[in-house]
């Protein structure tokens, strides 16, 4: 059954808090003499600006939120909070007659606004500040349409800042705001925290809004109502205890606990419709009866002076509740009839918050603040720099105990093997962090199982190789016998060279490369009996989780006294005593550093009329008790320890505990082992699979020049069958001497040629030359560049003895291709070069593995502009690479 929209809608009445009000206050004149009177008249003049603004700020607050917007009256607050902290290191506000005390800072209480506070005492007038900024957050959050999705996020958001803003009033300012003199309640550590849950409730709340909106599932809303509820529950417990209880009105305590049983309602709501959908009934009707009831008791106890619509969201929820009691009552009576437990019996309702305070640090940081920056009291930071290093020192040295006495708890656990060989027992038990890392990178990249695929796509690669090598060797082939046809047709007149005196370094080419793939389908028989052959001992690699191959730490099967549960509950009992001791370390060394957050002793300086030393060693003194604490903490876990040490003994004798480690090491260095031979066997195979992409390259590279010479040699036979047909026909010998050619005999250089006039071109797309004037592949254009091998300056690639050597000249004496771990195996052994070819014999259109729709196995050579097709797998570097160990070379 679809959830229907969200019984609270109509309740969707929340809370903004009013700003606090001030009266008048000049702060201009009494700094201005106090800088005058401390410093001098010039530095006075040199801040009046500072005292100017602080002045202006101070009167726009007086002035209250009449005419300004909600956001300037934020920007206003954050922006005089900043100053009033700048204000506060330099400018000691008290009765003292040396400080500034004709400043008196008096705030009227936000909820009961006959009541006042009047201090000689800054920290009220920022306490006041941080409250009017959380009211002006909670203002900015009501004027937004909580209707659409878009402004309850806005609404959420302001809520959450107003919470921000009350939060770091109750943490920061709310206990220094009643020293030298009582303060109002509003602005209490107690109040400051029911404001927070407040904001935080109804910021909840418009997510729970949204969450309905979007059609989450019941459980999900089930959770976010209850959480919003738990902050209603919080808030109100703090309205119902002083100092809270008779200060507000009644309305606020109807308010929050109408809608604290609203959220419990609608989560029980929510939740029975989850728990229909799996038919637990019985539950669904505890649930629902729960909903109704406490939805019951608020209305009797909270709906004088509640607002109308607020109620009638609580009855339209009581009416969705009673309608789903009652199907739910009939579905159990007449087909589940399960027994209904009690609701005392029910677990909590789940929670889950979608909202926390915003922190509100960095607004209000005031550190880059520039007002009265120059004024620095020189005899009072010097006084308070010497102080800081005393207190500096004593940290230090408390921490690095604490630090030590941490260290030393580890050491002797590690040493004894604890708490690892009580986890052992109970099952618990884990690799070292280390090896636990190793053995999930290898599960990550496939593991074990995952080597057969690798394997699968080694033969490929070496299969579509094969393939290439072979369709490369039959154009030359092909060209060779049609050759062979002409001249055995035409004799003596058919005069171009031989296709074997041209074609013979592409021939030795194309001859290693049969014999690096052969070395190379050597090398991956070789690794492929290394997979099989360590099978057994890398299936280790393949167990889920990794710790079930892990011997287990077992209870003796004989037994005479039966005291193994008295030794291991005494052991488990003196390691919790000292985890106890490393918390309150942990807690000790917090309290240190909050001790000297909170060490400000500024004030003392300058009103201290006697020796600084005589103060510091009283300010010091504080510190006594907690290095006192330090140390018989130290002193405490030393004996603690002995007394585990004796214990484990026992626990080792009883449990055979020496056997179980030799067991357990004996199944860490097995898992190394297979770690090891994985590692080994992957990357020979990286390195298999690099060899064959940069050979691919290798090949292609040749299959490119082949094609280039045999489609050149087409052309050349179309011309020369011309000539030979005009020389038949009687054409003169001035025809026959212009259009004849000067073939070099084979390891001549070649004589000029002229160039040609276009560097590629297709056979299959080439009209027939006509016969009447010479070809246009010879007509020579300037602009573009001749073909190498043909060009009028070049020798041919294909007779020149002084070619370079090609770049995939392997030395027949290489080193063989990366080696295994063990030398002694000698994987892959130099082998002879094939002279012949492979047979031609092979199919070429099957793809290299499934999947792999390369054109460059499966689809005949193009001739591209610019170069040959590239590879599936580009390999910048040159063949063979620099960097291979020769794995696969001869």
């Amino acid at each position: 059954m679809a959830a229907p929209a969200s019984s609270s809608a109509g309740a969707n009445i929340m809370l903004a808090i009013y700003e606090k009000k001030t009266v008048t206050v000049d702060l201009y004149r009494p700094l201005r003499n106090y800088i005058v009177f401390n410093y001098s008249e010039r530095e006075a003049q040199n801040l009046e600006d500072d005292l100017q603004t602080l002045k202006q700020m101070r009167s726009d607050l007086e002035r209250g939120a009449a005419g300004d917007s909600v956001a300037a009256r934020r920007d206003l607050l954050q922006s005089y909070y900043r100053a009033l902290c700048a204000v506060e290191s330099r400018f000691p506000i008290s009765p003292d007659k040396d400080h500034v005390s004709a400043v008196t800072f008096t705030w009227h209480d936000a909820f009961k606004n006959k009541q006042k506070a009047s201090q000689q005492n800054i920290h009220l007038e920022k306490a006041a500040v941080l409250f009017n900024l959380g009211a002006v957050h909670s203002q900015i959050g009501l004027t937004f349409d909580r209707s659409s999705i878009e402004g309850r996020r806005q609404a959420s958001h302001s809520f959450i800042a107003a919470a921000g803003a009350f939060a770091f009033l109750r943490d920061n300012e709310s206990t220094k705001a009643s020293i030298g003199g009582s303060a109002t309640v509003d602005v209490s550590v107690e109040c400051a925290g029911m404001l927070e849950r407040v904001m935080l409730a109804q910021a909840q709340e418009c997510v729970f809004e949204n969450t309905i909106a979007k059609g989450s599932t019941p459980g999900v809303c089930a959770k976010i109502s209850r959480q919003a509820g738990i902050y209603y529950e919080e808030a109100l417990a703090a309205l119902n205890v002083a100092p809270l209880k008779e200060h507000f009105d009644k309305t606020w305590l109807s308010h929050v606990q109408l809608k604290a049983a609203l959220f419990y309602a609608e989560a029980c709501y929510r939740y029975g419709l989850e728990l229909h959908e799996k038919e637990e009934i019985a539950e669904e009707i505890a649930r629902l009866k729960s909903g109704i009831n406490a939805l019951s008791e608020a209305k009797k106890s909270s709906s004088k002076g509640a607002a109308q619509q607020l109620l009638d969201a609580i009855n339209r929820l009581e009416g969705n509740l009673n309608r789903n009691l009652d199907r739910a009552v009939k579905e159990n009576d007449r087909v589940y009839l399960m027994r209904v437990p009690a609701a005392s019996s029910l677990a909590p309702l789940p929670a889950f918050s979608m909202v926390k305070s915003m922190a509100i640090n960095e607004v209000l940081d005031a550190s880059k603040e520039k007002m009265f920056a120059s004024l620095v009291p020189d005899s009072s930071a010097k006084a308070l720099s010497r102080y800081t290093e005393m207190v500096d020192d004593i940290i230090r040295t408390q921490a690095e105990k604490l630090q030590q006495g941490s260290e030393l708890a580890r050491v002797r656990l590690k040493e004894m093997d604890l708490p690892d060989s009580i986890l052992a027992l109970e099952g618990n038990f884990t690799l070292p962090t280390t090896l636990k890392e190793d053995v999930e990178a290898v599960q990550i990249s496939g593991g074990p199982a995952g080597l057969e695929a690798e394997l699968q796509q080694l033969r490929d690669l070496r299969r579509v190789n094969q393939e290439f090598l072979i369709q490369t060797e039959e154009l030359l082939q092909k060209e060779a016998t049609e050759d062979a046809q002409f001249r055995s047709q035409f004799g003596t007149r058919w005069t171009r060279p031989q296709s074997s005196t041209l074609t013979k370094n592409l021939q030795e080419r194309l001859n290693r490369f049969a014999a690096n793939l052969k070395q190379a389908a050597d090398s991956d028989a070789r690794i492929e009996r290394s997979v099989r052959d360590h099978a057994v001992l890398m299936s280790i690699l393949d167990r889920h989780p990794i710790e079930s191959a892990l011997p287990t730490l077992a209870r003796p099967i004989m037994s005479l006294d039966a005291n193994e549960d008295v030794v291991v509950g005494a052991l488990k009992q003196s390691l919790r005593q000292l985890e106890t001791l490393g918390a309150q370390r942990a807690g000790l060394e917090d309290m240190l550093k909050e001790m000297r957050r909170k060490d400000d002793i500024l004030p003392k300086l300058m009103a201290s009329t006697g020796s600084y030393e005589d103060l510091f060693r009283k300010e010091i003194a504080k510190y006594d008790h907690i290095c006192e604490e330090i140390s018989q903490n130290i002193e405490a876990q030393g004996q603690l320890l002995l007394q585990i040490q004796a214990q484990n003994d026992e626990f080792a004798a009883v449990f055979s505990l020496e056997d179980y480690k030799a067991s357990r090491e004996k199944s860490y260095k097995q898992i190394e082992a297979a770690i090891a031979k994985y590692r080994e066997i992957k990357e020979n195979i990286n390195e298999g699979l690099k060899f064959y992409v940069t050979l691919q390259d290798a090949i292609t590279n040749v299959k490119q020049q082949c094609s280039d010479f045999v489609m050149t040699r087409n052309m050349q036979c179309r011309e020369m069958m011309e000539e030979v047909q005009r020389q038949m026909a009687g054409f003169s010998l001035q025809d026959k001497n212009t259009a004849s050619y000067n073939y070099p005999s084979v390891g001549q250089p070649q004589q000029t040629q002229r160039p040609l006039s276009q560097p590629q071109a297709d056979p299959s797309n080439m009209p027939p030359p006509p016969r009447s004037q010479t070809p246009t592949y010879y007509q020579h254009h300037p602009e573009q560049p001749a073909m190498p091998g043909y060009g009028s300056h070049h020798p041919p690639p294909y007779s020149t003895p002084q070619q370079p050597s090609s770049p995939y000249h392997v030395p027949t004496a290489a080193g063989p291709p990366y080696p295994l771990s063990q030398p002694q195996q000698q994987p892959y052994l130099p082998s002879q070069p094939q002279q012949q070819p492979p047979p031609v014999s092979h199919e070429y259109g099957q793809p290299a593995y499934p999947g792999w729709r390369g054109p460059y196995y499966n689809a005949p050579a193009q001739q591209q502009s610019g170069g040959f097709p590239r590879p599936p797998y580009p390999m910048p570097s040159p063949y063979p690479p620099p960097h291979q160990s020769g794995y696969y070379r001869q």
